[in-house]
């Protein structure tokens, strides 16, 4: 099943609210997306459906082997991309709706290559000027 943005973004709030919180139902992860319940138990549907994530009795998410591969793929982007933009100079806010736009849509190869070149290089970001 591909994986679209909006469920790449699911998934990457489940991670982040479980290194958080522990254990995460819908209700955590509509108040942390900012989005209305029934679009999680739509989305958690669709994820639980192309096995990317379960929900056991007690309503609790968890996401299996192939959701935590995706959404830690997508939070290592994030992450790499909102603290570089930040380095720059970058509103912290602007960093982190930008970076959420750009790791959805860089390859795989693009990103390996810029996290390759920042760790050989020890590249510090220089903030600029404006």
């Amino acid at each position: 099943m591909k994986l679209h943005a909006s469920g790449e973004d699911y998934l990457e709030s489940v991670l982040v609210l479980q290194k958080e919180l522990g254990m995460v139902r819908s209700v955590d992860v509509a108040r942390h997306m900012e989005v209305s319940k029934p679009s999680v138990c739509h989305a958690v549907a669709t994820l639980r459906d192309g096995g990317f994530l379960t929900m056991d009795e007690d309503h609790f998410l968890h996401l299996t082997d192939v959701g935590r591969e995706v959404a830690e793929k997508i939070y290592e982007r994030h992450c790499f991309f909102t603290e570089r933009l930040i380095a720059l100079g970058v509103n912290p806010e602007t960093a982190e709706t930008d970076a959420c736009r750009i790791e959805h849509v860089i390859s795989a190869e693009s990103f390996e290559h810029l996290k390759k070149s920042f760790k050989n290089n020890n590249q510090e970001v220089v903030p600029s000027d404006e």
